[in-house]
């Protein structure tokens, strides 16, 4: 009689255990399903090696080509196989390449003149140069307004530059005052810029019909904001802000923050593709971040990269992702930034799995 008690107790404490614990158990198995289906590898490494710096890349997904800035040239590469297929001279210290397909011209920002080389995209020879402002940076191409916008940090302002222009007679457009200095750059492709005021904790909204300041909204409890994505469908912005580390989601209808969520140091870069948004971070992590739930977003991965990839771009037809680095020589002190070692460049491929 004591031992059918004693297992009748055992059953019900078991019972009880299971009822408590279950739930907890589906909690994690919902998040590793949310982590499987963001499950990105560096999947190659491609040795490019060379001289220069290195910042923003960009993909044309339908050349399949990568733009490569590399300080006073920026090189085009197969981005399937890794290969140098170009390499345009001309730059005193590159940042960006902005394409626009309209016209079949490339557009390349220089930092140290203040100007933006234009080049086409099938001979990759540079036809002319635009005066923009001092430090042109951040360049993306706008289809809604058939313009390129620079981003010019130390000038603080905005610079549009009509996709074809006369670059016998043309001028780039009427400088937009900023009040803050710009970094990242986004489109919704309906008439909007969205630009990161790295120095303001702000997002200043642009309408390019009037090419004029129509908002300024708060990154808080973000600060630093200097990577930038857009999903249009959505309405939604990422900004990535570099004090403190996080991923703030902002909602385009009204500016208000929707979310927060922890990243690595460094970042520089963000995007959006197929329903996730990325971070890359000079620390050698790739976060990944997604909507788990209505309004709710978590980071649902970070991959392991390498030190001192913080740009990135990603191809949408692929859903690969390139980060350019190189091999980092320590720091000298607390007050400087690691070196990369001498023809050590590379790009990694970062893919989802299956791939």
């Amino acid at each position: 009689m004591n031992n059918v008690r004693l297992w009748r107790f055992r059953i019900i404490g078991c019972s009880f255990l299971l009822g408590i614990l279950t739930p907890a158990f589906a909690q994690q198995g919902e998040k590793a399903a949310s982590a499987g289906a963001a499950s990105f590898h560096v999947a190659q490494t491609f040795k490019v090696g060379g001289d220069g710096g290195w910042d923003y890349i960009t993909v044309d997904p339908s050349s399949k080509l990568l733009y490569v800035p590399r300080s006073t040239h920026t090189l085009v590469i197969d981005s399937a196989t890794g290969k140098t297929v170009a390499d345009i001279p001309g730059q005193q210290r590159n940042h960006g390449v902005a394409i626009a397909p309209t016209t079949g011209r490339g557009f390349i920002s220089d930092g140290r003149d203040g100007s933006v080389s234009v080049f086409d995209l099938k001979l990759n020879k540079v036809f002319g140069k635009v005066k923009v402002a001092d430090d042109a940076d951040a360049i993306i191409f706008d289809p809604a307004s058939n313009k390129v916008f620079v981003g010019c940090g130390d000038a603080g302002v905005l610079v549009p530059i009509a996709a074809d222009i006369d670059l016998a007679n043309g001028k780039a457009g009427e400088p937009i005052a900023l009040e803050g200095k710009p970094e990242g750059i986004a489109s919704d492709g309906r008439g909007r810029v969205f630009v990161n005021l790295e120095d303001k904790d702000k997002v200043a909204v642009i309408d390019t019909k009037t090419m004029k300041v129509i908002d300024r909204w708060s990154v808080s409890p973000g600060g630093a904001p200097v990577g930038l994505a857009i999903d249009p469908e959505h309405g939604r912005l990422f900004v990535g802000c570099r004090k403190p580390q996080m991923l703030i989601v902002i909602n385009t209808a009204d500016g208000k923050v929707l979310a927060d969520v922890p990243i690595g140091a460094g970042v520089d870069a963000a995007r959006f593709d197929n329903g996730l948004a990325f971070a890359s971070c000079r620390d050698g992590t790739l976060a990944v971040a997604k909507e788990v739930s209505p309004g709710k977003f978590d980071i649902v991965q970070t991959v392991k990269t390498q030190m001192g990839a913080r740009t990135m771009d990603v191809d949408p037809l692929t859903h690969t992702i390139y980060l350019p680095t190189a091999e980092m020589e320590p720091a000298k002190d607390a007050n400087s930034r690691p070196t990369p070692k001498p023809d050590s460049f590379v790009i990694l491929v970062v893919q989802p799995e299956g791939k």
